[in-house]
């Protein structure tokens, strides 16, 4: 199965919702920020976490953001801690 780089961001207004999604988000990927998370994800994982963010957000008045990146646009990111970013696993690009 394929995987895609996902740049996960959210903004939560509840602090108990938000560490809920941020402790799920530990499970898929690295946070680069509290509110942001690099992941590699194939099909079937983006499915259970979006499903599973989607049981913790509140559509109204929170918001969460799925960025995909593309293996070239990966290998380009730029960071004043370069050891820091997630480059693991090269991502393919997946049509969703």
């Amino acid at each position: 199965m394929r995987k895609q780089f996902v740049l996960i961001v959210y903004d939560i207004s509840s602090d108990k919702r938000r560490t809920k999604l941020h402790n799920l988000l530990l499970d898929y990927g690295t946070p680069v920020q509290y509110s942001a998370f690099e992941c590699i994800l194939d099909a079937k994982n983006l499915s259970k976490l979006k499903k599973a963010a989607g049981r913790i957000v509140r559509k109204r008045v929170d918001n969460v953001r799925y960025y995909f990146l593309c293996a070239d646009c990966v290998n380009r990111i730029e960071s004043s801690r370069p050891e820091e970013i997630n480059k693991s696993q090269p991502p393919q690009t997946m049509v969703v």
